[in-house]
């Protein structure tokens, strides 16, 4: 990062955008060259606000605190609309708990990115389009039913990508920041759902020795809409105070990426110690395969909260070797997929399995060659995050087959 910084001193757009991909280490950087920069206006500037110290948290401005209040009381009525309206919890919640909160907060960024009329036509036409197929599938619970509530959350956050990226024009870096806001809300949301916790574990006791039992009431109205409220706060918080968990990501990155190698590679180990296998045991594969998700997830947020920085040789070595024995991972089970598909021929899980696995294994394998430039100072990581955000539209695609095209293909089974 060094060199960019010295190459772009005099762009502030450049500087700005290798700010907001990783702040911590754009500061570190910047810091160790200011001496040599001294007298550079721009340089001036950046020193200015990197040592510019802020106690205070930011609660941003009346509006936005007046749109997240509605917006949270707007997602609780949504969670309660099956107690409101006694319609059936089962048929309510699995087709429609995606538009709790997506919908809400794709129209925060939507209104905070001051997106044009039609960017948020087509926002809101995705949403609509989304809400009236769920809601018109058959109510008898089959496969295509399950899948299809299952990618329509993918779809939903797609959609929800697509206004976090806004106006911008360079598309790769608001991708990429998008999948770090994604690993801040998780973080920021944990500590709200704990703290929430506490507070009603505090609350229903505190009634309680007074002789009131508040539970069921408390958990079915005031929990509900309080759960409901998490994201919506959570995003509102890390959008105006960056700096609340900026330097929490980063660090659970770096200390949980080597951790789950060395578990993955241990578990491969226990599993042909064990005798186990993806090819005749059906849930064992299930859950091979979110064990594959959950450390796809853990190498795209260190990518991204490492992209464009300047990481250190080590954890590229080792997001390089996660990426390598993720790939290994993901090819038995793929093949553990084939072969059930030659035994017992296509379903409409086998097929969405199928299809998932082969397009991480190909983001797995396009990941894995440029950690390897890395490695061989042929490219910089910021490589890894641009090859990661150019492959995003690809799963888009695949979300909307699986949700929309799979219960017509396989006639709603």
């Amino acid at each position: 990062m060094k060199d960019e910084i010295i190459a772009h001193q005099n762009d502030p757009r450049v500087l700005e955008q290798m700010y907001r991909i990783n702040k911590s280490a754009f500061k570190r950087e910047f810091t160790s060259l200011y001496p040599e920069l001294k007298g550079n206006v721009l340089a001036e500037y950046w020193n200015e606000r990197l040592n510019f110290e802020k106690e205070d948290i930011n609660w941003g401005t009346r509006n936005e605190l007046v749109f997240v209040i509605v917006a949270s009381f707007i997602a609780g009525f949504i969670a309660k609309m099956p107690a409101i309206f006694a319609l059936d919890e089962e048929f309510f919640y699995p087709r429609n708990i995606g538009f709790i909160a997506f919908p809400l907060l794709a129209a925060y960024f939507a209104w905070r990115n001051k997106l044009s009329t039609g960017k948020i036509a087509i926002i809101a036409g995705a949403i609509l389009v989304g809400l009236i197929f769920i809601n018109s599938l058959p109510g008898k619970e089959t496969d295509t039913l399950v899948l299809s509530c299952i990618h329509l959350l993918l779809f939903l956050w797609a959609v929800l990508g697509f206004a976090f990226v806004g106006e911008a024009g360079n598309n790769e870096t608001r991708r990429l920041l998008y999948l770090k806001y994604n690993g801040d809300l998780v973080v920021i949301c944990a500590l709200i759902g704990i703290s929430g916790l506490l507070m009603s574990g505090i609350t229903v006791g505190l009634f309680s020795l007074i002789g009131f039992n508040i539970e069921e009431f408390y958990f079915q109205n005031i929990g509900v809409f309080g759960l409901a409220a998490i994201p919506i706060v959570g995003t509102y918080l890390t959008q105006t105070n960056p700096q609340l968990v900026g330097r929490v990501s980063p660090v659970i990155a770096k200390i949980f990426s080597p951790l789950v190698l060395v578990m993955l590679v241990i578990y491969l180990g226990a599993m042909l110690y064990s005798g186990k296998d993806p090819y005749n045991d059906r849930e064992f594969l299930m859950i091979f395969n979110a064990l594959l998700i959950g450390v796809m997830a853990i190498i795209f947020f260190s990518v991204a909260e490492t992209s464009g920085s300047g990481k250190s040789r080590a954890g590229v070595w080792v997001l390089l070797l996660l990426s390598i024995v993720t790939i290994i991972v993901n090819g038995v089970a793929l093949s553990a997929i084939i072969f059930r598909i030659s035994e017992m021929g296509f379903t409409p899980n086998r097929s969405a399995v199928l299809g998932a696995n082969f397009l991480i294994l190909i983001n797995l394998l396009l990941v894995s060659v440029q950690l390897f430039g890395v490695i061989a100072k042929k490219s910089d990581i910021s490589g890894v995050g641009k090859v990661m955000a150019r492959y995003l539209p690809v799963y888009l695609v695949w979300t909307i087959i699986v949700t929309f095209l799979f219960p017509l293909i396989f006639g709603f089974k």
